[in-house]
């Protein structure tokens, strides 16, 4: 295991410099492309132009979105298997990401050319910008399938180990679309056809760099038959990559409605719909840019972070939170001084500063939008900083709570005001945000500087003789932990139950408490999101190597932690799932919790649920499926007796 322990030791202020400046530079590169056009198709077509990239926009979001959805989940899945060993069938899921997020491109592309122009007029398009966003969109998506095959190997190389080979590739593409852009539109008199020729160029460069890498990469080898996807292995690709396709999606829809929305208040204003709409694209895209530095000083931070909280270094994490703060107050105050002094000089980068009605407008929502952008970058650092540190069921909620207050908001407050109430949208959303955000964050620096470092007993794994490795799966409320404990002391072999989870934590660095708590049965509705998290796979990671270790040591009874599955390749298992009538595990709740007969009956439904979830994320195997054990006991028949039963079969075995 790679040694992190610099990550506790060194100055915090170098370290989150040394993470958190890569960060930047690739989410600033990676909105390059879009911005680049903005900026040459602004000055060199006019604010009509900026409104048809502007349409344009929300489809390609869609193709990053499942881009990332594939290549996030595919990079995911790539370093969880090496951490796991299980180094077998990765060029398949490798391979199975690739192809499928080709195919989805093509998909896209497919929707996109045979709904034609009746598409771009449903997401904002006007008589006006119609002709343009056509001729911008039929180029840029005849590279779709390509670019966002690009952007799922950018993935699968970082997690591969090689992330400057996956900036170079994504650099040298932004850098000929830099270039080719102002060729393309001012010498050879192209217009928004020369800016899409620029980008798509640019991104076929970047994919011929990505590709060439899959002939020698680090940790798999690719072959033809990679390729054919396989169900099996998609499926955890798709789930790690939930995340990032919520995050696009959530992007689409907002600037869908916004477009909708500034058409149809524009057509009734003085400034008309086009005008509306091609500031809202210029606003956007300074938008990104600071939201991106944001994000990559949260983003830099995340492993700092988690190592310090993993090893209840609580000062330093708290020392860690107030210098993500400084900076991102830094950046937001300096960027909102100079977006409200100087919004003329930023309208003016994007072009059209000739247009007096455009110039006016833009200048003024500029003001508007971007007023409280600090309020944003400090919410979307709030979020990242609790997913860190393992609340991710509070952090997936509250990342999206800004988004999902601005589209309300913007359906609502238009109608009193207009259309420049849809760019008021933000501010208020951005004060309700942060209220929330605040209040969430005191608690937590509350709970921070209330814990206290205990110098708790190192957990060692005890020696044990040859034997039958005991995994044991059961229902709530099955007495399963104490018929497995039982099973234990009657075979005079070690039980492993809290202790695994003390090992995962030593081994990891992680905190215990996460680690315990990655298969509990809160928050149904955000399960797989959560599951699919970064910090949650890193426990899993500790977690399955911890069980390895302790079977590694002999025989011993293991208790849930999906141990079946992590052992499934050892030769001695024995897989046992233990289960009981729903009253007799209802009785059994109320007896060991001291709960209500309803209170019992939700708390045995949540918590099989969550147990099942986490079974299928780790395994894509369905959990109690009898099948897959060697013995099924109905506890109902009282611990002892099923402790018995276990102990014998056991012996039974061995005498085999």
């Amino acid at each position: 295991m790679e040694n992190s322990n610099y990550l506790g030791t060194e100055k915090v202020g170098t370290l989150l410099r040394k993470f958190a400046i890569p960060c930047i530079c690739s989410l600033i590169i990676s909105c390059l492309y879009n911005i680049v056009d903005q900026i040459f198709v602004g000055n060199g077509v006019g604010y009509l132009g900026n409104a048809a990239t502007g349409v344009i926009f929300p489809i390609t979001v869609i193709g990053w979105g499942l881009s990332l959805f594939f290549g996030d989940g595919a990079a995911a899945s790539l370093s969880v298997s090496l951490g796991r060993g299980e180094t077998k069938e990765i060029h398949r899921s490798v391979g199975g990401a690739i192809i499928s997020s080709l195919l989805s491109g093509l998909i896209v592309i497919a929707i996109a050319y045979l709904w034609g122009d009746g598409l771009l007029r449903l997401i904002g398009a006007t008589d006006a910008n119609i002709q343009m966003a056509h001729d911008y969109g039929v180029i840029i998506f005849a590279m779709m399938p390509l670019a966002m095959t690009q952007n799922t190997l950018a993935s699968i190389i970082r997690a591969d180990g090689s992330p400057k080979y996956a900036m170079a590739a994504m650099l040298t593409g932004a850098i000929f679309n830099i270039i080719g852009d102002p060729v393309a539109i001012f010498v050879l008199d192209m217009g928004i056809k020369g800016a899409a020729w620029a980008t798509v160029i640019g991104q076929f460069i970047s994919f011929l760099i990505c590709a060439a890498y899959l002939r020698h990469p680090k940790t798999f080898k690719i072959s033809l038959s990679s390729f054919k996807p396989r169900v099996s292995l998609l499926k955890p690709v798709m789930a790690l990559g939930t995340s990032g396709l919520l995050t696009q999606l959530s992007i689409v829809i907002i600037t869908v409605v916004n477009n909708i929305l500034l058409v149809k208040y524009g057509a009734i204003s003085v400034y008309g719909a086009d005008i509306p709409l091609a500031a809202f694209v210029v606003i956007m895209k300074l938008f990104q840019i600071v939201l991106n530095v944001a994000i990559g000083i949260a983003a830099g931070a995340q492993p700092i972070v988690g190592y310090n909280y993993g090893a209840k270094n609580y000062d330093r994490v708290r020392q860690l939170l107030k210098l993500m703060i400084k900076w991102t107050v830094i950046v937001g105050l300096i960027c909102t001084a100079l977006f409200e002094l100087l919004p003329g000089l930023f309208i003016c980068m994007f072009g059209s500063a000739n247009d007096p009605a455009y110039f006016e407008f833009a200048v003024q929502c500029l003001r508007i939008y971007l007023a409280l952008i600090l309020f944003t970058c400090l919410q979307k650092v709030c979020a990242i900083f609790l997913q860190s540190i393992g609340k991710a069921k509070a952090a997936a909620p509250l990342s999206i709570l800004r988004d999902v207050l601005l589209i309300v908001l913007s359906l609502l407050i238009p109608v009193a005001m207009g259309v420049t109430g849809i760019f008021w949208a933000a501010p208020i959303a951005d004060v309700l945000a942060i209220l929330v955000t605040t209040a969430v964050m005191v608690h937590v620096w509350k709970e921070l500087s209330q814990e206290d470092k205990k110098d708790e007993p190192p957990v060692a794994i005890q020696p044990s003789c040859n034997g039958a490795i005991i995994t044991i799966a059961r229902e709530h409320g099955s007495a399963g932990k104490r018929i497995g404990q039982l099973v234990a002391k009657k075979l005079n072999i070690p039980c492993y139950y809290k202790e695994l989870v003390a090992i995962a934590a030593q081994e990891s660095g992680l905190a215990k408490e996460f680690i315990s708590g990655i298969n509990s049965d809160e928050n149904a509705v955000m399960r797989e999101l959560y599951l699919s998290s970064d910090p949650v796979e890193r426990a899993i990671v500790a977690q399955d190597k911890a069980i390895r270790q302790i079977a590694d040591a002999g025989a011993c009874v293991i208790i849930g932690r999906s141990a079946d599955y992590v052992l499934r390749n050892y030769p001695n298992v024995v897989r046992i799932f233990v289960y009981a009538p729903r009253d007799y595990r209802a009785e059994k709740v109320m007896e060991m919790y001291g709960d209500s007969p309803d209170a019992a009956k939700k708390s045995i439904a949540r918590s099989d649920a969550a147990r099942a979830a986490y079974y299928k994320s780790v395994s894509g195997r369905k959990w109690g499926d009898p099948h897959g054990y060697e013995l099924c006991i109905d506890a109902s028949m009282g611990e002892e007796a099923s402790a018995n039963l276990i102990c014998d079969y056991i012996n039974r075995m061995s005498n085999y």
